[in-house]
């Protein structure tokens, strides 16, 4: 299961009362300068991967909706089809989250082209970028890419943490990399427009993707090997690489920033940050939370949760290593914390002009590139 994906089937539901929008909270994260601020409300904010919250039924409380609106966050590239879900079971979800746009249609919208994020941005919705983490809804064919394409996903991977019948993860470093079929996936997904995401697959599988595409890859969710060794973080060669070829890589908020049993905060992430900077150069980075807007409930029964499911992951042998602590930084726990990340870039010396394409430029740019069928 994933992290993000649905717990619960969507029922039918009447459309939300519709308020106008709110500015951002008048009290911002301690600390955070009024310069951050204003860069944060003017900057195109993308998350590359997050969600909002989703109930069980629609539509979506007053509550979800305003956090939706004041975090300022623009667009999420939202990975559905959880780690397993077979076609029907990821057109099904594909059909509730179009259900979530039709009911609160002044909050969200779909996003199939790089303009429409400029266009979520100035509407005040939350734009969704459609993407898939695992294959199994591909089966072993080439057929479905184009099937899921025209439904609006832009993003998927060739693998998640196992092997596929396209490549391998990274918890199968030894298994090789792009299979026949997945080379020619990657023709196909040049061919149709959709980005590559390399953030699970094994070294081997990079190194093929990164040779063989004509467009240039992406990695939405990572974080620096250098700075913490972990199967679910890239190699600066790894990094110096994707930058090369015109990638952008996101860096997550995950435990996996930091050893066990330590919990992660603000200076970890920013040191995976700026190594991924001085690595790739301010044109290749950004972020993907790899958290949802909403923040972890760390609550005694948001801790029992996540037991349960980091439980079931581990029997299913889908975890990673580390998996052992909740999926948030400490100081970053909050639906503002790209502002906190803002803020941080430019109180240690980055330009207003970096900071905003670390903020969603970088991943804006890309994708007007690779969509472009």
């Amino acid at each position: 299961m994933n992290r993000r994906q649905f717990a619960t089937t969507l029922g039918a539901a009447a459309a939300a009362a519709l308020t106008p929008w709110r500015a951002l909270p008048a009290v911002p994260p301690e600390g955070v300068s009024a310069r951050a601020r204003a860069l944060y409300r003017r900057a195109l904010i993308l998350d590359c991967n997050s969600a909002p919250p989703m109930p069980e039924q629609l539509p979506l409380s007053q509550a979800d909706l305003d956090l939706v609106r004041n975090s300022g966050v623009n667009a999420v590239k939202w990975s559905l089809g959880g780690i397993n879900s077979d076609f029907a079971a990821t057109v099904a979800e594909i059909a509730q989250v179009q259900k979530l746009i039709e009911v609160h249609p002044r909050y969200f919208t779909q996003v199939r082209s790089a303009s429409d994020l400029e266009r979520a941005k100035r509407a005040r919705q939350l734009g969704l970028i459609f993407s898939f983490e695992s294959t199994d809804m591909l089966g072993d064919k080439l057929e479905p890419f184009a099937i899921f394409r025209n439904l609006g996903v832009r993003v998927m991977q060739l693998s998640y943490n196992r092997k596929s019948p396209f490549a391998a993860g990274v918890m199968e470093p030894e298994a090789g990399g792009l299979t026949p079929l997945g080379r020619e996936a990657v023709a196909e997904m040049n061919r149709l427009g959709i980005a590559i995401d390399l953030s699970h697959a094994n070294a081997a599988t990079t190194s093929d993707v990164l040779a063989l595409s004509a467009k240039p890859p992406i990695m939405t969710h990572t974080g620096a090997a250098a700075v913490h060794a972990h199967p679910r973080t890239k190699s600066d060669a790894q990094l110096r690489a994707l930058a090369a070829k015109g990638g952008v890589v996101g860096i997550f908020d995950l435990p996996y920033l930091t050893a066990s049993p330590r919990q992660p905060a603000v200076a970890d992430y920013m040191q995976h940050l700026e190594h991924v900077l001085s690595v790739c150069g301010e044109d290749h980075v950004g972020i993907g939370s790899d958290v949802g807007i909403e923040p972890f409930d760390t609550s005694a029964k948001g801790m029992a949760e996540f037991q349960k499911e980091e439980e079931e992951r581990q029997k299913a042998g889908l975890a990673a290593p580390e998996e052992d602590r909740p999926t948030y930084v400490e100081g970053m726990n909050t639906p503002l914390r790209l502002e906190i990340i803002a803020d941080q870039l430019l109180k240690r010396g980055y330009s207003a002009r970096a900071t905003e394409k670390v903020l969603g430029g970088n991943f804006a740019r890309v994708f007007a590139e690779i969509w472009t069928a």
